[in-house]
């Protein structure tokens, strides 16, 4: 399993979005580009935990924070993540392949059947994960779960952010 160390350099990272193709090289955010890896559509605390960052999108932006969420769903089952979750401020990635999960680190499940929604699973999908990206395409923060629930909380993770900018506080994890 890949391992991402802090102050090195993140995998490419090229997926298609409900806004068109995106690219992490691509990317000027004046702080970080984060990225949010869910499980999918088929997930409850995944509609909760995205309901929850698109509230606070445009706090993220004024921190000068881009911010992607992404799963191994198809389009369509994206398109209605975004429609069921009633998403207006966030733009969803889809498609993440399997090598993509893998060099990001992210932990893969196999689906399970229905959910407790009563969506099916898909045969595969990531586990979720947290990233900040600095603007030079480093890693400064990651959290990966093996598991839907704990997951840090935005308005949590927007505090850090604003005390890291401000106290030009550096990425931490970074020996071997």
């Amino acid at each position: 399993m890949v391992v991402l160390k802090t102050r090195q350099a993140v995998p490419a990272l090229n997926v298609e979005t409900l806004n068109g193709a995106w690219s992490l090289s691509d990317q000027t955010p004046a702080n970080f580009t984060m990225l949010v890896f869910y499980r999918g559509l088929h997930c409850p605390l995944c509609a909760k935990y995205l309901k929850e960052l698109d509230k606070l999108a445009g706090d993220f932006a004024a921190a000068g924070v881009s911010v992607l969420a992404l799963s191994s769903d198809d389009k369509a089952r994206t398109e209605q993540a975004l429609a069921d979750w009633e998403l207006k401020n966030i733009n969803l990635g889809y498609g993440v392949t399997k090598e993509q999960a893998q060099a990001w680190g992210l932990h893969r499940s196999a689906g399970r059947g229905l959910t407790s929604i009563g969506i099916e699973e898909t045969a595969e999908f990531s586990e979720p994960g947290l990233f900040l990206v600095r603007p030079d395409n480093t890693l400064y923060w990651a959290q990966i779960s093996t598991m839907p629930f704990a997951r840090p909380l935005f308005r949590e993770v927007l505090g850090a952010v604003n005390f890291v900018v401000e106290k030009d506080y550096p990425a931490r994890g970074e020996l071997v």
